[in-house]
């Protein structure tokens, strides 16, 4: 178990983790979902040992570890810019920590081809890491983490510098693989589909807050508020302001849309996800909307529209191929009932 007691951290007078706390149980995978300088790398490193708390306490297993040296605690911690020992193999690299704890010679062999095999490291584990890419050395800095068999294990956006193939296997396995030995799992990235792929719990962070933390698809389809909604949309969340008057929102243009039952005259924040939006009406109280196209971006089986629509760069997420041109004029609709509704202070009343 780790527990963190209204931790905070603050250096020369700027905040970087606003008063948070936050429990974690054994064998659970957690991920830190968040744009650069949200906070994650800050509370990771507070969670780790790396950096005492300006104020509050961090718990693991009902005792109190604040201050306590990181060498003292059983935690692993990989970074996306991977730390491994130029001098020594990788096998070496590897069994490093084994080598610390005195394991048995049996034991550390077996541990570290295991490993390796996982990693798919096994044909260079005589070879030094400078002779090797950077996605095998970012995975010999993962298999030396997996071999440690820590109680905690911090990633700090470890597969960013592997192949699509293998980072898309490494997210499938490594969950698991931690779970297995029963540690806590803790996985900080900027992009929300990795979240959504990870599954487990997820917190979202901005500037330095926490601002939810549930399970993962439970944050995702029902975000607390804007910000929480905008931090776990990728593409960005659609808004627009909108002015709620008898029961139809107003948002600009002309365009007006059935408004949810129950909400009071007034203004609002509405949130459309990108794949939300289509080229054609997806129900009878759908609203077109005509948009010019500024950009367009195709996958292959998906294509990005980019347009503007009130006061904001808005896109869309469509299926197919789509050759629209910068300036050619299309129809977009939207669907009212997949709209998300915000207060004008940013807290979610309809998801």
């Amino acid at each position: 178990m780790l527990e963190l007691r209204e931790v905070s951290k603050v250096v020369e007078g700027e905040t970087h983790i606003a008063p948070t706390s936050l429990m974690l149980t054994p064998g659970s995978l957690n991920v830190l979902l968040g744009p650069s300088l949200s906070g994650k790398t800050s509370l990771l490193r507070l969670m780790a040992g790396l950096d005492r708390p300006t104020t509050g306490t961090v718990w693991a297993d009902g005792k109190d570890v604040t201050g306590v040296d990181v060498r003292r605690r059983n935690v692993a911690m990989v970074y996306q810019q991977f730390v491994n020992y130029p001098a020594l193999t990788v096998f070496e690299n590897i069994a490093s920590p084994l080598r610390l704890a005195r394991a048995p010679a049996a034991e550390i062999d077996a541990k570290v081809r295991a490993a390796a095999e996982l990693m798919r490291l096994t044909p260079y584990l005589d070879r030094t890491p400078l002779t090797l890419s950077g996605g095998q050395q970012q995975r010999t800095a993962l298999a030396r983490a997996l071999v440690k068999g820590a109680s905690l294990v911090l990633l700090d956006e470890p597969l960013a510098n592997l192949d699509y193939k293998l980072r898309e296997e490494l997210r499938e396995e490594l969950p698991r693989i931690f779970a297995q030995s029963g540690a806590i799992l803790v996985y900080a990235t900027t992009e929300p589909s990795e979240a959504l792929l990870l599954g487990g719990n997820t917190a979202t962070l901005h500037e330095g807050r926490i601002t939810q933390f549930g399970l993962t698809i439970e944050v995702f389809r029902n975000p607390a508020d804007l910000t929480t909604a905008q931090a776990f949309s990728d593409p960005p969340l659609n808004t627009v302001a909108a002015n709620k008057t008898g029961a139809n929102f107003m948002l600009g243009g002309g365009l007006s849309v059935v408004a949810p039952k129950g909400l009071a005259d007034g203004p609002y924040v509405l949130g459309v996800r990108p794949h939300h939006l289509a080229l054609s009406a997806q129900g009878k109280s759908s609203a077109g909307l005509g948009a010019t196209v500024s950009v367009t971006e195709i996958t292959g089986s998906e294509s990005f529209v980019h347009f503007p629509f009130g006061g904001s760069d808005w896109v869309m997420l469509t299926p197919g191929v789509h050759e629209f041109q910068p300036g050619e004029a299309i129809k977009v609709f939207l669907d009212p009932s997949r709209m998300m509704v915000f207060s004008a202070d940013g807290q979610v009343l309809v998801n």
